[in-house]
């Protein structure tokens, strides 16, 4: 898991530097078709079939991912990596936040209350980290950033669906980037293509490592939640956001205020917090997936 924390992170640093020359659909689009052909191979060399009992599964998993995931891009293109990442993991935050809400509507709320603190502190830390005023240029794009991780929870729990519908990992995965690919390709065909006279080699040099690393992420992901203690592993893979803050710092050159930090390690906090009391009751925690 910190393994595919790593991969993610370093994802994130290709689409930061790839967003200044192409758009946020190609970007979309490139990462999604070099993991199809990435995933392809590996699924041919394990002798997996492509075709699957549930395609509409597949279709809801891929129209979720697609959103949380270009949410996630744009966010990462206009706040600094640290601050993207987290808001990306708040993921944790909104899954406990459903399970609140199916609470209420079934009357249990009242055996609740400790999962209930953990969405509030995981609410109240997006606030540090943001700061929120009616002058910061930056608060659309952390609202972007917030609608990410919610998408990515709703992601995570039509993977587990799929996962119980006996769906190999590496066909869900295919699909999504699959998905991806297609969703990328249809914004592109809207707003155009970005002219190779104004692409620069960094970001040209960052477009197959993308979709290579995306899928490399997924892979051990996967192996780790299908091989250790689900508890331990979801709360290792806040380990993306170590990651992510030492090249915010020394890549990127981003100031984080006392604050910000002071605000990822409530984010942090309450996510693994949310984790253990939902484990306890809810033994199969779906994975993380980008």
């Amino acid at each position: 898991m910190v393994l595919a924390s790593f991969f993610f992170a370093t994802m994130a640093v290709g689409i930061k530097v790839a967003s200044v020359s192409f758009s946020l659909a190609e970007l979309v689009c490139y990462r999604g078709l070099i993991s199809v052909i990435f995933m392809a191979l590996v699924m041919r060399a394990r002798g997996t079939p492509l075709a699957t009992p549930v395609p509409m599964m597949h279709a809801w998993r891929a129209v979720v991912g697609v959103f949380s995931l270009a949410a996630w891009f744009y966010a990462i293109a206009h706040l600094p990596l640290a601050t993207a990442m987290t808001l990306n993991y708040m993921s944790g935050v909104w899954i406990a936040a459903f399970v609140v809400g199916g609470a209420l509507m079934y009357g249990k709320s009242s055996r609740q209350g400790p999962l209930m603190a953990t969405v509030l502190a995981g609410f109240a830390g997006v606030v540090m980290m943001l700061r929120p005023t009616p002058d910061q240029n930056q608060l659309f794009a952390g609202l972007v950033g917030l609608l990410s991780g919610m998408g990515a929870a709703m992601a995570y729990m039509q993977v587990t669906a799929l996962g119980k519908a006996g769906e190999p990992d590496g066909r869900t995965v295919f699909y999504f980037a699959l998905g991806s690919a297609l969703a990328g390709l249809v914004g592109v065909l809207w707003g155009g293509f970005t002219p190779w006279d104004q692409v620069s080699w960094q970001a040209t040099a960052w477009l197959i490592p993308i979709g290579v690393l995306a899928s490399l992420g997924q892979w051990c992901m996967t192996r780790a939640f299908s091989r250790g203690s689900t508890l331990l592993v979801a709360n290792l893979q806040y380990a993306g956001i170590v990651f992510a803050a030492f090249y915010s710092l020394f890549l990127f050159g981003d100031r984080i205020t006392p604050l910000g930090w002071a605000g990822m390690a409530l984010i942090v906090a309450s996510g693994i917090a949310g984790t253990v009391l939902r484990t306890r009751a809810l033994p199969d925690t779906p994975a993380e997936e980008h």
